[in-house]
């Protein structure tokens, strides 16, 4: 049995407990006998258990923990580090730092929400002064922050418990109360938006378009970073290297008619690049003309930057008449087209690199259109 004591010219309790013949001697941190003792009969039955102690366990702080994760994310070459510090920084050091992981509990995580869905998020109007220069508007609002936000920066709190608890520096992580997320979109193309954004888009930004119309890709992932060491037109198929897409998986894919056509072109015209600039242009999809002239300029032969594309795209959608439509809906719009075609559902998942059933029956999305047709077929079928 271990025992509780004070040592000399300490102010805190100390306990004493002996696992695998060896005596471990922890200070409690506390005056409180009777939480002293609590902590005494915890580290006992985690003896017994078979658990690993160390005097490093439980003692591990917000800022330690930090710095475990940070160090998960560059093992892993994880993307989204920028984004994580980000929220660290912002939002969860101010609130949970200098605190040991041990004291963070449930409640705390509810007021940490509650405390965010307060404050809110503000958002900075800018005006343009007479130098021209872009200044802080009087009119700036507060907006509510979105469920799916808060849920993002749970979620790295709960990845810093679960590294310390791998790393054995904790035992136990607190309930997380993640909240209910509404943010599913479901736009997709009609064969006539897809027509008229097409045709308001710049030259060099429609091939690519066309490309993640057919095939479902990411845009900014997947279609726009695509090389031509990825590409064999002899073979007529099209692939993406593993550990280039979100799921970390390879992917193939067989070039239609239609995108074999593109693809030739856009050779032809790399090659026409190469030979007026003297230069190799390694991405598929670059840009053909310089914007200022239109003729080959500075930027000809150059891969399209996603900023880029996302600027053209804005105005064209805008022009074309469908400001709600993103980039991605090009996705959803080609997984439901697969499917319209007759393309095996498992089939479809792999060309457009869907690991999960219930990721891909979000994106297989049904339009008024579908509906229409349905009652039609149900008429005929009753005449």
């Amino acid at each position: 049995m271990g025992s509780v004591y004070r040592r000399k010219g300490s102010t805190k309790l100390w306990i004493k407990y002996t696992q695998h013949g060896r005596t471990i001697r922890e200070s409690t941190d506390t005056n409180n006998l009777p939480e002293a003792r609590r902590m005494l009969r915890n580290r006992e039955g985690q003896v017994s258990k078979g658990l690993p102690i160390t005097p490093d366990v439980g003692r591990v702080t917000f800022d330690e923990a930090v710095q475990d994760l940070l160090n998960d994310y560059a093992l892993n070459q994880r993307r989204s580090g920028d984004d994580t510090r980000r929220r660290i920084e912002k939002h969860l050091r101010p609130y949970f730092g200098n605190r040991r992981m041990i004291t963070i509990t449930t409640a705390d995580l509810r007021a940490f929400v509650a405390k965010r869905q307060r404050d809110g998020v503000v958002v900075r109007r800018t005006r343009a002064s007479k130098d021209g220069e872009a200044q802080c508007s009087p009119q700036d609002v507060r907006r509510p922050v979105s469920a799916a936000e808060l849920n993002r920066e749970l979620t790295v709190l709960k990845r810093m418990f679960s590294l310390a608890i791998q790393a054995a520096k904790l035992h136990y992580k607190p309930h997380f109360p993640m909240l209910r997320e509404n943010n599913v979109r479901t736009g997709f193309f009609e064969p006539e938006q897809y027509r008229a954004l097409l045709a308001h888009l710049p030259p060099a930004m429609r091939p690519p378009t066309t490309f993640a119309y057919v095939t479902g890709w990411r845009m900014y992932s997947e279609v726009l970073r695509l090389e031509w060491r990825q590409v064999d037109l002899a073979a007529g198929e099209v692939r993406l290297d593993p550990g280039t897409t979100k799921s970390g998986d390879g992917r193939v894919f067989y070039l239609t008619p239609e995108l074999q056509s593109l693809l030739e072109g856009q050779r032809q015209r790399a090659d026409e690049v190469q030979r007026a600039k003297r230069m190799v242009v390694p991405h598929v999809f670059f840009h053909t003309e310089s914007i200022r002239t239109g003729a080959i300029g500075v930027r000809t032969g150059r891969p399209i930057r996603a900023d880029g594309f996302y600027h053209a795209w804005q105005r064209a959608k805008l022009a074309a008449g469908c400001p709600a439509t993103i980039p991605h809906d090009l996705r959803r719009t080609a997984i439901r087209n697969m499917v319209r075609a007759g393309i095996p559902e498992r089939v479809a998942m792999a060309l457009a690199g869907h690991k999960t059933r219930s990721v891909f029956d979000r994106y297989n999305i049904v339009s008024e259109s579908d509906l229409r047709e349905a009652a039609r077929r149900l008429d005929a079928r009753r005449g």
